[in-house]
């Protein structure tokens, strides 16, 4: 076939080129692979499609095969082959979304035992043979046995560093040979450091050739089907997400505990993977199951269905509605945040509204050069208009904000090395999960930090403080976290995690970090009445 033979032609062209251009002829090699592997599935489709009406003339329900069926429906049957392998089950949604052991009853359950766990002490809790203590000079033996990995973390992040500091001087001669040796070292299924410097010099190399935009928007085109795998990976390895749903979902369920009708506006709702946990709470309640409205918030996607994704998600949430008796509403919106209005929102004052935004500020503008206002005041002024029973606002903790490379490459460096040190002490290193969340996931964010500048560079977190000072002057007050539900948190991740996990509590927010990093938190707000501002 040409294009096979084009592929090989441009292979043998890489060895004699530049490597900045390496990286271009790489994502061309893949262009034209998912070309010749889609053409494959239509020949496939046609082939199946052929035998079908040659043998027996029958569907696969068994009933007569009708050979003038229209033409359309044959080609769209040809092309949703193409498309097959990113269905998700939906029994796979089940099994993740509403599993006990992943989830647990948002109703609360507390148990004076809790208080007493030692850390180590579950039956799931995952420790790492070859750990040294935390305490104590560390034994001979296990000395030896890491003194070639230190050694390569320390050189590969050395290089790392070096190279940041070439690219941000312009010196892309020397960066490119600092690549060379990290690429050299480094590799997506190895130790920690090895992924790490696998995805932070794809991202310096990708700066370097000025492909970041391609690369990015290339990083971007998950399945649904990926990024449930993804949860997965991320919700067995790491605390984060599940004690959040704890914290949270208590807070919703006693909020709206005498509410017939809870309308819950979700900025950044995505695939809606938090909810069907909290929609099997609702259909529970004594009182029985309210009336369920919720608003999903997701930036534009490209392309002509820039809704195709959160309306896909109101469709997933209506069916866990239908399972569990929950009347339900969904509303749907795709556009920037910062222009959003109440009336986008169809607010109803016999409802109790519940705002909810977990992790998705960071990815609003911080900064319009043009009108001098900060899109992410005018989200938060949004939501203190809406006055809602309460805000729920989760923040990625992070430094690597600055607008100096060197400086945010640094800081991203000591942010995702914790990262994948804490998949890499968690899960296998051949786990099939893990690997797509690090590279769709991790890999991209690091891509953003990395590669990206200007207003494609949309990952742009702040620390908790930060956020806990601008919510407070837009008009927002906190909500004591009750010292029992702490207790809780705490004792489950002593329970269930490995004992580098820490939860902690500041300023009314719960922290949740890995190795004294933190990395996650979470607080409860409320709007400030006329009098108390």
């Amino acid at each position: 076939m040409p294009l096979l033979k084009l592929c090989r032609t441009i292979e043998e062209l890489i060895e004699q080129q530049i490597p900045c251009s390496r990286l271009i002829m790489n994502a061309l090699i893949h262009v034209i692979q998912d070309t010749v592997n889609s053409q494959n599935s239509c020949f496939q489709s046609e082939g199946v499609d052929f035998a079908r009406k040659e043998t027996g003339k029958r569907n696969r329900s068994g009933e007569e095969y009708d050979e003038h069926d229209d033409d359309e429906e044959e080609r769209s049957n040809k092309i949703s082959a193409r498309y097959s392998n990113y269905e998700v089950p939906t029994e796979e949604y089940d099994k993740i979304l509403l599993c006990l052991n992943l989830k647990p009853s948002p109703y609360p359950v507390f148990l004076s035992s809790y208080c007493d766990l030692e850390p180590g002490r579950g039956t799931n809790h995952q420790i790492d043979p070859n750990q040294e203590p935390k305490r104590g000079r560390p034994r001979a033996s296990d000395a030896k046995k890491k003194l070639h990995f230190s050694k390569n973390a320390v050189d590969l992040r050395s290089l790392l560093t070096q190279c940041a500091q070439c690219v941000a001087s312009y010196d892309n001669r020397r960066a490119l040979e600092l690549l060379s040796q990290i690429r050299q070292h480094s590799s997506p299924i190895g130790d920690a450091t090895e992924r790490l410097a696998h995805y932070f010099a794809n991202s310096l190399e990708a700066r370097v050739s000025g492909t970041a935009t391609a690369m990015y928007a290339a990083a971007g085109r998950a399945s649904a089907a990926d990024t449930l795998r993804a949860y997965q990976a991320y919700i067995l390895a790491c605390p984060f997400t599940r004690m959040s749903h704890i914290l949270y979902g208590k807070s919703i369920l006693d909020a709206t505990k005498e509410s017939e009708k809870i309308h819950i506006i979700d900025f950044g709702i995505l695939y809606g993977f938090n909810w069907p946990c909290l929609i099997k709470g609702l259909s529970r309640r004594p009182s029985g199951s309210p009336k369920l409205h919720i608003t999903g918030i997701e930036f534009p996607q490209s392309g002509f269905r820039p809704a195709e994704r959160v309306e896909e998600t109101g469709r997933r949430l209506a069916r866990y509605c239908k399972i569990f008796s929950v009347p339900f509403e969904y509303h749907a919106i795709a556009k920037k945040w910062e222009t959003i209005t109440l009336q986008d929102l169809q607010l109803d004052k016999s409802e109790t509204t519940i705002v909810m935004c977990l992790h998705r500020l960071k990815n609003v503008p911080e900064d319009d050069e043009i009108a001098g206002i900060s899109p992410r005041d005018k989200v938060l002024h949004l939501i203190r208009e809406i006055n809602p029973e309460i805000f729920i606002h989760g923040i990625l903790n992070g430094t690597y904000n600055a607008p100096f490379f060197a400086t945010r490459c640094r800081e991203a460096l000591h942010h995702f090395s914790s990262l994948f040190d804490m998949f890499d002490k968690n899960l296998p290193r051949h786990d099939q999960d893990r690997l797509v969340c690090e590279k769709e996931v991790l890999g991209r964010d690091v891509m953003n930090v990395i590669a990206c500048e200007g207003s494609e560079r949309v990952e742009r977190p702040n620390t908790y403080k930060q956020w806990g000072v601008r919510n407070l002057r837009v008009g927002f007050r906190q909500v004591p976290v009750g010292e029992n539900i702490v207790k809780e948190i705490r004792a489950k991740v002593r329970l269930n995690y490995h004992k580098d996990f820490e939860v902690d509590k500041d300023c009314n927010w719960i922290l949740q970090g890995w190795k004294g990093r933190i990395l996650s938190a979470l607080s409860i707000w409320k709007p400030c009445e006329s009098n108390d501002e």
